[in-house]
């Protein structure tokens, strides 16, 4: 249930940092996006390997 929610999140995160990236003046949107992405997939890595 948990991997699942974790799955969700990377995939609204990666949503939101490619219209960032798309839009034209949103670059903040892509920087957000990206930096959300990472921490919610290391955060799912740490879960993954029980750590």
């Amino acid at each position: 249930m948990l991997l699942r929610l974790i799955g969700l999140l990377l995939v609204v995160w990666l949503v939101v940092t490619v219209i960032g990236w798309v839009v034209e003046g949103l670059f903040w949107l892509t920087v957000v996006g990206l930096g959300l992405f990472l921490v919610t997939a290391a955060l799912g890595m740490r879960k993954r390997t029980g750590s």
